[in-house]
C-alpha cells in the first residue's frame, strides 16, 4: 500500500476520522498523568528550586517548535515537487501550532533564564535563531492570508518555509557551532547523564503527551483546511453555473 494514497483528500479524511477520537482520549490521559507527576510528585532541584519544573513545559515546547517547522518544510517540499495539495494544507495547518509552541518555548525560557542567568533575554545564537524562526512562522501564516489565489499562496509560502529551514536547523544545533549561554540538550544519547532519573521519567511522559497533543491538533486543523478548500471549490462552481 502506497503512502501517497493519503494525499487524496477523501482517503486522508477517512483515516484521520477513525483515529481522532481515541487520539484525543490518549492525549488527555497522558497529559494529566505527565503534568500531574511533573508538577506535584517531583522534588525541587537543589540548585534551581521549583524553577526546575519549567523544564516539563519548556523542553517539549522547544522540541515541537523545531520539529513542527521541519514537518512544514517536508510537507511544503512534497507539495512543490509532487503537487499534492494535502501536503500544502498540512503545512498550513501546522504553522499556527508551531508558532504557538515557539512562543511558549520563548516565554518559558525567559521565565527560567531570569533567575538562572540574571536576565530575561540574551542575543545568544540559539535564542536568536529561535526568535527568527518564530518570525518565519508568522511570515508564513501572513503570506497564506494575504494571497487570495490558493495555488499561488501554497507555492510562495512553501518557498518561504524552505528558506527558513536554516534557522530551524540553527535552533537545534547552534550550541554545537558556537559557545552559547544556553546549555546543550537536556536529553542525549551521548555518554553521561544530564537529567536525574527523578526528573527524566516525567519529562519523557511530558514529551509524549505534548507530541500526541500536537498530532491531534494537526489532524483537526488539516481536516478543517480540507473542508474549507472544498467549500471554496463548491462556491466557485456555483458562481460559474
Amino acid at each position: 500500500m502506497s503512502i501517497w494514497r493519503y494525499a487524496n483528500p477523501a482517503e486522508f479524511m477517512r483515516l484521520t476520522g477513525r483515529v481522532l477520537a481515541p487520539l484525543w482520549v490518549a492525549t488527555a490521559v497522558l497529559m494529566v498523568l505527565a503534568l500531574g507527576w511533573a508538577m506535584f510528585a517531583t522534588p525541587e532541584d537543589y540548585k534551581q528550586g521549583s524553577t526546575v519544573k519549567i523544564l516539563f513545559i519548556h523542553v517539549p515546547a522547544a522540541m515541537l517548535a523545531i520539529n513542527t517547522y521541519a514537518i512544514m518544510a517536508i510537507a511544503s517540499l512534497i507539495g512543490i515537487v509532487r503537487r499534492h495539495h494535502v501536503s500544502f494544507l498540512v503545512a498550513k495547518a501546522a504553522a499556527p501550532i508551531g508558532a504557538a509552541f515557539t512562543l511558549v518555548a520563548l516565554i518559558t525560557g525567559a521565565v527560567w533564564g531570569q533567575p538562572m542567568w540574571g536576565t530575561w533575554w540574551v542575543w545568544d545564537a540559539r535564542l536568536t535563531s529561535v526568535l527568527i524562526m518564530f518570525f518565519f512562522y508568522l511570515g508564513y501564516i501572513a503570506l497564506w492570508e494575504t494571497i487570495e489565489e490558493p495555488e499561488k499562496a501554497a507555492d510562495l509560502s512553501g518557498v518561504l518555509c524552505l528558506v527558513g529551514v536554516i534557522f530551524a536547523f540553527l535552533s537545534r544545533y547552534a550550541v554545537m557551532f558556537w559557545a552559547t549561554l544556553h546549555q546543550g540538550s537536556s536529553l542525549s544519547v551521548a555518554e553521561g547523564q544530564r537529567v536525574d532519573d527523578v526528573f527524566r521519567t516525567p519529562l519523557y511522559l511530558s514529551m509524549a503527551a505534548f507530541y500526541l497533543f500536537f498530532i491531534a491538533l494537526l489532524l483537526v486543523r488539516a481536516r478543517t483546511e480540507i473542508r474549507l478548500r472544498r467549500a471554496r471549490s463548491l462556491r466557485l462552481q456555483a458562481a460559474m453555473a
